[in-house]
């Protein structure tokens, strides 16, 4: 099997959140690789993997990233590991889109539990 470049042009896209793109880079059993883009002023929900590692990289604008209650601001070609049990949320605080890696191992898809907040009920 060659291997073929992954793109935007030519991987999975999904919509998420509050129209925040993602793009399936890499899709295994054992590794995911997704570019991810949020608009201004959006965020993930407060969130954490029980099996899953991942390394959060930002290509362009700059995100916070909030980990166990800690934010750390991110800029472009910075990024932050969150171990699994880390309860964690991206947010786009800037007047600018943000575009991020999100690679997890194992993928993260079915090991995500939302924490619950004031705001939000508990869901999977």
């Amino acid at each position: 099997m060659q291997p073929c470049p992954a793109s935007r042009a030519t991987a999975e896209h999904y919509i998420w959140g509050d129209h925040c793109d993602g793009w399936h880079l890499v899709k295994t059993e054992t590794l995911s690789v997704i570019e991810e883009q949020m608009p201004p002023g959006t965020s993930e929900v407060p969130h954490y993997h029980e099996r899953a590692e991942q390394f959060f990289f930002v290509l362009s604008g700059e995100a916070v990233m909030e980990v166990d209650g800690h934010k750390t601001r991110l800029s472009a070609r910075e990024g932050l590991q969150v171990l699994p049990g880390a309860r964690h949320q991206m947010q786009n605080v800037s007047k600018a889109p943000v575009q991020f890696l999100v690679i997890s191992q194992p993928p993260s898809h079915g090991d995500r539990i939302v924490v619950e907040t004031a705001a939000e009920p508990l869901t999977r």
